[in-house]
């Protein structure tokens, strides 16, 4: 039995993926009929911080793993006190869950990353501006999808970005003159094996991912850094599972790591369909004890995320030959929501 933190679509998809395999999965998930309750052996309704519930974790399952990074550190630490082997553990959930905590980790491991400053207030912003060079304001915690952020234009917006971020603690980042963002998706085994997917280009509409092309056309050298970087990360953290390390490209070729995420990404969708074994597949292994799977490319593919009444278009889009079409069960779509996406698979070039 593995338990997962999370109902929504990757949950959803790491329960199908441990069913193919023979495992069992319990979710536990605050809100009803979920995406992943919905495929999953048991589901337990109630706050992740719900204490019955969590013991009955401990007690049930041979593992617990989770979907999302914003599950309080302190649920997968209370978890391990209970008896329950969690993966990833709580030092990569904690670390994720503050960006200036995040970048501060990564430029300890000699990584770079945006310049960046520590905010608790619309004084340090205007302090830190540098005339006609913009900054990006974000919540410390809990942003994702371009929410919590918000661009500084200069030091007479400090204190209305302030509020537009709902004036909590934050983090100011340099503009990081990138030509393309890319993503490296890797996993760590038990005995400290690692195996990285083909690195992935992405593009954002509204902070929103909307595509990525996997494998990216990258030169040899800015693969080997990007492999580079995924594996120190995991080795430093004593990773269990899949991690997405989310990365921007110079104009030399050089990178700056951006976040990581620990856990299965949106921008490794296209493994489900380009690879032998998918990032899902990857992390029950991984968090299962299993050797890790292939992860070389079998097809060019391009994901394309299916945002609010797109998903609508299921119909043309499964007619379409080359294309794999992936709905989320979610019940209500609203504008931006992902509720699908769609692999369009080209032969390797």
């Amino acid at each position: 039995m593995i338990g997962v933190l999370g109902g929504g679509q990757l949950g959803r998809m790491l329960t199908l993926a441990a069913a193919r395999l023979g495992f069992d999965v319990t979710i536990l998930e605050p809100e009803s009929d979920s995406p992943a309750s919905r495929v999953a052996a048991r589901t337990l309704e109630a706050p992740y911080d719900d204490i019955e519930a969590l013991k009955t974790l401990a007690a049930t399952c041979d593992v617990v793993t989770f979907e999302f990074e914003n599950v309080p550190a302190a649920v997968v630490e209370r978890l391990e006190t209970l008896g329950a082997l969690a993966a990833p553990g709580k030092r990569a959930l904690a670390i994720a869950q503050d960006r200036v905590d995040e970048k501060t980790f990564f430029q300890g491991l000699g990584i770079l990353t945006a310049h960046f400053v520590a905010v608790d207030g619309p004084e340090v912003i205007a302090r830190s501006l540098k005339r006609d060079e913009p900054m990006l304001l974000k919540t410390r915690r809990e942003g994702y999808d371009g929410k919590g952020q918000t661009w500084v234009e200069g030091p007479g917006d400090a204190e209305a970005a302030w509020t537009r971020i709902g004036r909590k603690p934050a983090i100011l980042e340099a503009r990081v003159p990138f030509v393309r963002e890319l993503s490296v998706i890797a996993a760590r085994s038990r005995t400290g094996e690692i195996a990285c997917y083909p690195v992935g280009e992405n593009r954002h509409e509204n902070g929103v991912l909307r595509t990525t092309v996997a494998p990216a056309r990258i030169s040899d050298a800015t693969r080997v850094e990007a492999e580079a970087i995924a594996r120190k990360t995991l080795d430093a953290l004593d990773y269990v599972g899949v991690i997405g390390v989310e990365l921007f490209e110079l104009a030399d070729g050089s990178l700056r790591v951006n976040e990581f995420a620990p856990r299965v990404h949106n921008s490794g969708h296209w493994t489900l369909d380009g690879c032998e074994v998918d990032q899902f597949e990857q992390h029950v292994r991984a968090v299962a004890g299993w050797p890790l799977g292939k992860t070389e490319a079998l097809a060019e593919v391009e994901m394309t995320n299916l945002l609010g009444f797109e998903a609508d278009a299921w119909k043309a889009l499964a007619a379409e030959p080359d294309a794999r079409v992936w709905l989320y069960g979610k019940r209500e779509a609203r504008a931006g929501r992902k509720m699908g996406h769609v692999n369009r698979l080209r032969p390797l070039r």
